[in-house]
């Protein structure tokens, strides 16, 4: 079992990870990676889940542009990482379907992820 993780310690005021910036990179062979990502494959979802899912992917960007704003990114037309300008820096509201999907995608697999490691997620 991982040790408790304390949430503050780990993360900059930015929102970059504390613990990231402490460890030396180290090389990994190319080709030697394999993910292995939790199996969630038989997970479903229950409806009190699934009607968390739009406000938690309008989060998960929200927490996205606003860790690129503070880096210095502004909205432009297209991504430019030289003047550091990103189309997608508009409210969740705004992006095309394909973002959202992106944000959802992630989100969904986050709960699967919960509920497959025997978690449970229930409305108080």
């Amino acid at each position: 079992m991982a040790p408790p993780v304390d949430p503050k310690a780990d993360y900059n005021s930015d929102g970059t990870s504390a613990r990231h910036a402490r460890q030396p990179k180290r090389e990994i062979p190319v080709g030697t990676y394999e993910p292995q990502p939790i199996d969630t494959s038989k997970i479903r979802l229950s409806l009190d889940v699934c009607e968390l899912l739009e406000k938690l992917a309008r989060n998960n960007h929200d927490h996205w542009a606003q860790k690129r704003f503070k880096e210095g990114w502004r909205h432009g037309p297209v991504r430019n990482d030289e003047v550091k300008q990103h189309p997608d820096l508009v409210p969740y509201e705004e992006l095309s379907e394909p973002e959202k999907e992106y944000d959802r995608k992630s989100v969904i697999e986050t709960l699967r992820a919960i509920i497959a490691l025997g978690y449970e997620i229930k409305r108080r």
